[in-house]
């Protein structure tokens, strides 16, 4: 597929490639696992069905797959260059002549596709997303989606009936246990009581559904008088569906808003200050995520290689931690800037200018310093570390020793 690429090129290509891919696959999956048990708790306290699930999760992909693809790419990019320099392949490379910039090409070439999908996907496609998922849940809440008659309680339909289900078989198809009582237009009160019931849609109107029971009973109050039990087979009860009110128009957060709304918005003369402060915040909090990406591979190199003689993993998990505390602080400051409490682009960009000075100042030391590492002292104080647990923990270990018998 790349057989127009350099032979090194593709190589780095598929060490890079590989672990990018298993770490996106591995975030977004824990991402959305994570989720997944809130969204069946929501659904099952409102009675939706199972499949709302699904379709809520598919809306936070876009969300979750702006976060996991600058984490796969740092990852990728880290675990590739670790692999060359612990297998002395980096060493090679260098003896030859080729520089970290060469090494490079190909990481950034990642790069710059990643940042160009994840530009798409946090200014087009993921408020939509959103706009999406937040319809869902006010359909799921609102009883839109079939969850407004719940198993188990009464329900208020219309002001004219109230209805209880004892239980619901096949996905509700099939009713068990039935009272309703219903107040006609006479000012009579019918209450009724079935063995057996399923909700039928109606061609004549498609505000009004049909509840047809089976093998049950009327008792018709009528005032003073005594009241009439009728018993029936079957019988067709008309309902009115509950009046749903049309959900807001997307806007009504600044995440919902695509880049052409968030310029117009956040720098034009005739909305409130608080709405540009909103809108100018979250233009800028997503541009600095994107921005971002582009020191992802220098980062990764300056992380990823370890020192001579060394298999220390300590860059991997010190560049996740650096790229979650500083989305972190970029929520901060996409947080404050709203409030109009700091200029958005002090907010967003000063840590943005803090953090990519310390990136470029570790891969500096790391690719122009003979035998330079950008966390030396952190790799031999962890190395220290390590050293003092496995003493401790070799210490607390039996001996095994056995006692023979004197002769």
């Amino acid at each position: 597929m790349f057989n127009f690429l350099p032979a090194i090129d593709r190589y780095i290509f598929r060490l890079v490639v590989v672990p990018m891919i298993g770490v996106f696959a591995v975030a977004a999956s824990l991402l959305l696992l994570e989720k997944m048990a809130r969204l069946f708790d929501f659904v099952a306290v409102e009675g939706g069905p199972v499949n709302v699930v699904f379709k809520m999760l598919a809306a936070l992909v876009p969300e979750y797959a702006s976060l996991a693809i600058p984490l796969g790419l740092l990852l990728g990019t880290l675990l590739a260059f670790r692999k060359l320099a612990t297998s002395s392949e980096l060493d090679v490379f260098r003896a030859v002549g080729l520089s970290y910039g060469r090494l490079l090409r190909v990481p950034y070439f990642i790069a710059a596709l990643l940042m160009a999908i994840n530009v798409a996907l946090v200014f087009y496609i993921q408020p939509i997303s959103r706009y999406y998922y937040e319809q869902l849940e006010y359909e799921l809440r609102s009883g839109a989606l079939g969850a407004s008659i719940k198993v188990g309680e009464f329900t208020t339909l219309a002001d004219k009936m109230a209805l209880r289900i004892d239980q619901s078989e096949d996905d509700g198809r099939r009713l068990k246990g039935i009272f309703a009582r219903v107040a006609n237009d006479k000012g009579q009160v019918l209450s009724i009581s079935a063995r057996e019931g399923a909700f039928l849609a109606t061609s004549d109107s498609p505000d009004t559904i049909i509840l047809r029971l089976t093998e049950g009973t009327i008792v018709q109050e009528t005032g003073n008088k005594t009241p009439r039990v009728l018993t029936f087979t079957r019988h067709d009860l008309p309902i009115d569906l509950p009046q749903i009110e049309k959900f807001r128009a997307r806007g009504d957060a600044e995440r919902e808003y695509i880049l052409p709304e968030l310029l117009s918005i956040g720098w034009s003369g005739d909305t409130t200050e608080e709405k540009r402060d909103a809108s100018q915040a979250s233009f800028n909090f997503r541009l600095v995520e994107v921005v971002m990406m582009a020191l992802m591979p220098l980062l990764a190199v300056a992380l990823g290689i370890p020192p001579k003689r060394s298999t220390s993993s300590l860059g991997v998990f010190l560049s996740i931690v650096m790229v979650v505390a500083y989305h972190k602080v970029n929520q901060y400051g996409e947080d404050v800037a709203a409030l109009g409490l700091i200029d958005p682009i002090l907010a967003l960009w000063g840590p943005f200018f803090l953090f990519a000075s310390l990136i470029v100042w570790m891969y500096w030391r790391v690719a122009f310093v003979p035998g330079g590492q950008a966390i030396g002292a952190l790799e031999v104080w962890f190395a220290k570390l390590s050293k003092r647990i496995g003493k401790l923990f070799s210490r607390r270990r039996p001996l095994g020793l056995s006692l023979a018998p004197a002769e």
